[in-house]
């Protein structure tokens, strides 16, 4: 057995049954045991795509999804995923080809010191050396990419040493020590006493839902801990899903672009518990305006704890097994009176913004799209405008929502939602972009024909990069440069192109006819929605 085909046993051993990818040379060693390997390949036709489709696989499995490149530019051209993924702490194993080990460091073609490149945004990388340390490097970087605060490991495998031959029989390990990461798993006694009292002392308690609590899969356990204590929450943008939308102890998402209700019900409790959120700048831009308040702060990452809020009572562990735990203590329910006042403040907030009544509403548009959706339907967001329209507007059922909110990375839907359909084919996604997203990822559309991924793709098209125009008219008054996308591409060319259905709405009045005629379509599809796109105020 050589390197490669070690690599590829590991792959086996690990469960992994498909892989995203785009091949080079210098892993082509790795392609060649893939050849003989029930590991089904999938050809993206962009490298960065890779680890985004690998993102939305993972996100969807809730398992550690595999992208693997070639060395230098395909390698490079993978960096912002993986900074993507670590934002958002997805676990993918990324697999990337390198020059042989005796060129190592005299800039000959295509090499680029990975390791060094990535050092600030994967979990850990490794540069292997041996073909013999590959079972127990491949064993780590599994456990490293799925344990504590997940996110992605490199794995940076040079030529020669895919060729090499192994001098032991492959044995790949049964466990995993390693020195300097052990992740917390057992929940501190003392500080979950200290947590159930000040719950059960509070007045006015609210929880903050991040995307560790889904990350962690412990939704259902903060929905039973909300609804037999009466607590109401609030969500961070990769929050959404923890409560469903509709749900009466749902007070909706806080930060900048979030509601407004959200927000003041922040600043109104006297107690804040967050769960699986660093809480960064959208989501609370001025943190000391909270120091009077009682806060507990539990994520399973030390590092995140305190980061941008300086907690009580910190707590270190896993939020699903956190609240479960909970969930069998003495906590008196929150008060009528603190639900009722929150009610208040979200029944007599108004939406001051308005929309031209030329084109769709894009509040309208996410608001009925999502409605329309199957129940545990997968929306994929970008980003940008329509980022914010689609988390401020999405009903969320018992569906999914992705979207990158750490790094804010355009182009990450469409190769995202390959990902999430391709782990279930039998779930509906759809993918919305704004038409320059679009415009970075629409390549991808050969790899949804080829593989016969029926994804819906929906473009809410403006003219323009709507969120950077709206910034430079608020600061700069209308000073618009770089911003304006004009009239292409041709929307109906490219549908036709890659033999996929074409629709497009133009009015508020049409798009209940066109949505339905959208999703109602068995294969992949595109559809263009025209808004105006500029928030405007009363």
């Amino acid at each position: 057995m050589n390197g490669a085909e070690a690599m590829v046993r590991c792959l086996e051993l690990e469960g992994i049954t498909r892989i995203f990818g785009y091949p080079g040379v210098a892993i082509a060693p790795f392609y060649e045991g893939l050849y003989h390997s029930s590991i089904e390949h999938i050809l993206v036709r962009q490298e960065q795509n890779a680890g985004h489709a690998a993102s939305g696989f993972a996100r969807v499995s809730r398992r550690t999804a595999v992208c693997t490149v070639t060395s230098g530019p395909g390698a490079t051209n993978l960096i912002t995923a993986l900074a993507t993924a670590y934002a958002d702490s997805i676990p993918i194993v990324a697999i990337s080809g390198q020059v042989s080990s005796d060129l190592l460091g005299r800039d000959v073609f295509q090499e680029a010191d990975m390791r060094g490149a990535t050092e600030s945004f994967v979990k850990h990388s490794y540069l292997v050396k041996d073909p013999d340390d590959i079972p127990r490097i491949f064993k780590e970087a599994f456990y490293i990419a799925s344990t504590g605060r997940k996110g992605p490991v490199l794995i940076d495998v040079p030529m020669d040493v895919q060729n090499r031959k192994l001098r032991k029989p492959f044995a790949y390990p049964d466990g995993v020590s390693i020195r300097g990461y052990k992740p917390e798993i057992k929940v501190n006694m003392s500080q979950f006493r200290r947590v159930v009292e000040a719950i059960d002392k509070a007045e006015k308690p609210l929880i903050c839902a991040g995307g560790g609590v889904i990350l962690g899969n412990g939704e259902q356990a903060v929905r039973d801990f909300c609804e037999k204590f009466n607590i109401p929450v609030v969500h961070t943008m990769m929050g959404m899903g923890v409560m469903p939308k509709k749900h009466p102890l749902n007070f909706g998402m806080l930060g900048n672009n979030g509601k407004p209700y959200a927000n003041k019900a922040v600043r109104r409790a006297d107690l804040l518990v967050i769960v699986g959120a660093r809480l960064a700048d959208r989501a609370i831009p001025q943190p000391e305006n909270l120091k009077s308040r009682t806060i507990i702060h539990i994520d399973i990452d030390t590092a995140e704890i305190g980061k941008n809020m300086g907690p009580t009572i910190p707590l270190v562990g896993d939020a699903g097994e956190i609240f479960r735990l909970l969930l069998n203590e003495d906590i008196s329910p929150a008060g009528r009176e603190w639900i009722g006042e929150l009610e208040d403040i979200k029944h007599s907030t108004v939406d001051r913004r308005v929309f031209s009544d030329k084109l769709v509403n894009p509040n309208i548009l996410v608001q009925k799209l999502s409605e329309k959706m199957d129940d545990d339907a997968v929306y994929v967001a970008d980003v940008g405008q329509n980022q914010l329209w689609s988390a401020d507007n999405y009903v969320m059922k018992e569906g999914r929502f992705l979207t990158t909110g750490g790094m804010g990375t355009m182009g990450y839907s469409i190769p995202a939602a390959v990902g999430a359909k391709l782990f279930d084919p039998s779930k509906q996604v759809v993918a919305v972009t704004g038409d320059g997203a679009f415009q970075m990822s629409m390549n991808e559309f050969a790899s949804i024909k080829i593989n016969e991924v029926d994804i819906k793709v929906i473009v809410v098209r403006n003219g323009f990069l709507g969120l950077v125009r709206e910034y430079q008219n608020n600061t700069y008054g209308e000073h618009y440069i770089g911003v304006r996308l004009r009239e292409w591409p041709r929307y109906d060319k490219i549908a036709e192109a890659y033999d996929m259905p074409y629709f497009e709405c133009s009015s508020n009045e049409e798009l209940d006819e066109r949505l339905d005629e959208f999703l109602a379509c068995r294969e992949a599809s595109l559809m263009v929605v025209n808004v105006d796109g500029e928030d405007k105020v009363k």
